[in-house]
């Protein structure tokens, strides 16, 4: 079965083409990436401009036509937290519906985290016993714990490192006194959420997945991408704080120039780097594995979960190529 996820996040636009069968390893075979920035074309009444939306409409239908080009079975297409915090996200998710016939759906925060804990749990085995995941995107921070697949504690932060640079930093490089003042909001809107992760246990594997934790690992001296998805990536506490006392005396366009780091989302390198660092603080850890899958793969394997052998022929032979498949909650995809 090949399947296509179209992820609408508040940097990038992400269609991901899989083939896919239940109980296998689904294997990418086409990926495309826009970044649109919706979360930077929110204006002061929290509403997406007009031109993010026309720029978000023709992405949709690009994507759209891309799908069904690859052959795709089925297209499962969600949004987070740009769309979900815009006030007029539902005249948009309209326009898009209307003008491209894909339904966007708008993921819950905490749905977020646990549709990327299950990715991780799927990565790392049972084997892992407890895990710890941490996901750190433009909008918010994905927290989730637990030892089955379904986590026993999950959680959403308006922490993205896109959005909390726009509102803490004013100019390309902050300053001392910016980074004390988030450091401590951050080590206040965590420990709550600290605290009730922390009843699910000690975790055995604290992972971390994103953009943000991989760009900060290969910073602290992982290996690159083109090394592969297998090979063993971490991120410690000790080169964490290292890495933020180096950055944060750089601007932007020196940020740009470093290894690893996209040059469309270095203006938010240290404000990710903090949230990682106050997040690792707060849940006393001292070391993240990176782990390649995340929400994306997490949909994947929901829906998958969902299908059995005759379920999947009898969409493949109804259902014309790039068609929309519509995702639930996360809490009705466990039940039902």
């Amino acid at each position: 079965m090949r399947l296509g996820v179209l992820d609408v996040g508040s940097n990038t636009v992400h269609l991901l083409v899989v083939d896919a069968h239940r109980g296998g390893h689904p294997t990418p075979m086409t990926s495309e990436k826009d970044e649109l920035r919706l979360a930077e074309n929110i204006d002061s009444q929290g509403r997406l401009t007009k031109s993010g939306a026309d720029s978000l409409v023709r992405t949709v239908q690009r994507a759209r036509v891309a799908a069904a080009e690859a052959g795709c079975d089925d297209l499962l297409a969600f949004a987070t937290s740009a769309l979900r915090d815009a006030t007029n996200s539902v005249a948009v998710l309209a326009r898009v519906r209307d003008e491209t016939g894909i339904a966007l759906q708008v993921l819950p925060g905490d749905d977020e985290a646990r549709y990327t804990f299950l990715a991780v749990r799927r990565w790392y085995g049972w084997s892992a016993g407890r895990l710890l995941v941490l996901d750190i995107g433009g909008g918010s921070l994905e927290l989730a714990a637990g030892r089955d697949e379904h986590p026993a504690a999950a959680a959403s932060l308006p922490l993205g490192a896109g959005r909390l640079t726009r509102e803490w930093f004013s100019d390309s490089q902050p300053t001392r006194r910016q980074i004390a003042a988030l450091r401590e909001k951050l080590d206040e809107d965590l420990a709550p959420v600290a605290r009730r992760l922390r009843r699910a246990g000690e975790p055995e594997l604290a992972v971390g997945t994103s953009k943000t934790f991989r760009s900060l690992a290969r910073l602290t001296g992982a290996a690159p991408s083109n090394a592969g998805p297998r090979i063993r990536r971490v991120l410690t506490d000790v080169g964490l704080r290292q890495l933020v006392a180096f950055i944060s005396r750089m601007s932007s366009a020196d940020l740009a120039e470093l290894e690893g780091v996209s040059p469309s989302r270095a203006h938010q390198l240290v404000a990710g780097a903090l949230v990682a660092e106050a997040a690792m603080r707060a849940l006393k850890v001292e070391q993240l594995e990176i782990c390649p899958w995340a929400l994306r793969e997490g949909v994947i394997l929901r829906r998958l979960d969902t299908l059995d052998g005759s379920a999947q022929r009898d969409r493949s032979a109804q259902d014309s190529p790039g068609s929309l498949g519509r995702l639930t909650s996360y809490e009705a995809r466990c039940t039902g």
